[in-house]
């Protein structure tokens, strides 16, 4: 499941329409940029997006497509993982996928489809930018959600790594996302269950220190922020907006680094246009759809993308944690309980 849930939003954007205004002040589309800097010719379709990223993302991005791809239009789905699984679940049973291209928040959720031959390998060197340790076989990075810790103002000391939330000084009060409900908190019990310093030795030291389970990372935020707790495991993005709103919270990047999960894009093998479907997991990781993203909060999986913040991140192995799901989660279950 995606670490933060959202309505149910169905959009139709047609780029040729988006782009109409701009197109106007500009002269003419200016071409995308691949790997090389070189002008990557416009594709025209009709692509069907199915995807759980953050409406303003998703928003952002289609503008920066109309700006150099008008001719390609993109119909979106967007709905909760949860949701995005039980709807290709019925159009697998009544005839197949209805989406051209899934782009969603982590990779577990689309290996499972990649299992199951529902995708089409990578091709193309413009998806080469993207460094191998965010990419699959059939799909490719293309922002960071970063797992962080936030803390109030006037906690003294502050946890300056993920150790730290064992210590007694912050004796019940922790919080931390369930790792059954939120994508996110997984890939945090996916690094720290598995790194050598840490383990699930980690998770009990943390049930020792009557660290508190909520469901998701935004329900962290929320608790440390009105001050019921000092510190919790949440996303950058959603602290540094809600310190821009005003909140008294900080924004600590621990050591060894902040806990990062991939958002994967992917092509539907059995795409009515599969070229049109590249096309746009291509722009995705272009230059000009990198900053789309990064002007929305996330951080880029492209180097030369501008990111206005610097820090290590760390990351589970993907495809480790793919055939250990069930286990770690038992294992953290047996700690904190169902």
């Amino acid at each position: 499941m995606a670490p933060m849930t959202h309505p149910r939003t169905r959009v139709l954007l047609s780029a040729t329409v988006a782009a109409s205004l701009s197109l106007a002040a500009l002269g003419g589309p200016a071409l995308a940029e691949d790997a090389d800097g070189a002008d990557m010719p416009p594709v025209e379709g009709e692509v069907t997006l199915y995807t759980s990223v953050t409406q303003d993302t998703v928003d952002a991005v289609l503008a920066a497509l109309a700006e150099v791809n008008p001719g390609l239009a993109v119909e979106v789905f967007r709905a909760p993982t949860g949701e995005l699984d039980a709807r290709i679940a019925t159009e697998q049973r009544t005839g197949g996928i209805g989406a051209d291209v899934l782009w969603m928040t982590d990779p577990l959720s689309v290996q499972r489809y990649e299992a199951e031959g529902l995708l089409a390998p990578l091709e193309g060197e413009a998806l080469e930018v993207v460094p191998p340790l965010f990419r699959g076989d059939t799909f490719v990075g293309t922002r960071l959600l970063n797992l962080v810790i936030v803390v109030g103002q006037d906690v003294d000391p502050r946890p300056t790594s993920w150790a730290d939330l064992t210590d007694p000084a912050y004796a019940g009060r922790v919080a931390m996302p369930d790792p059954g409900f939120a994508g996110s908190a997984f890939a945090a019990l996916g690094y720290l269950a598995t790194a050598d310093d840490f383990g699930m030795d980690y998770y009990r030291a943390l049930k020792e220190n009557e660290v508190i389970q909520v469901k998701s990372p935004v329900e962290v935020l929320t608790g440390v922020a009105e001050g019921n707790y000092d510190a919790g495991i949440t996303l950058d993005k959603v602290v540094r907006a809600t310190i821009e709103k005003g909140s008294p919270i900080e924004l600590v990047w621990p050591e060894p680094g902040a806990i990062a999960l991939f958002s994967p894009a992917a092509v539907v093998a059995e795409s009515d246009d599969l070229a049109a479907a590249r096309a746009f997991q291509e722009f995705l990781v272009s230059a000009e759809g990198q900053a789309a993203i990064a002007s929305t909060g996330w951080q880029p999986v492209r180097d030369d993308v501008e990111w206005p913040y610097d820090g290590a991140v760390v990351t589970p192995d993907w495809n480790e944690l793919y055939g250990s799901q069930r286990q770690l989660l038992e294992d953290y279950y047996a700690i904190f309980g169902d």
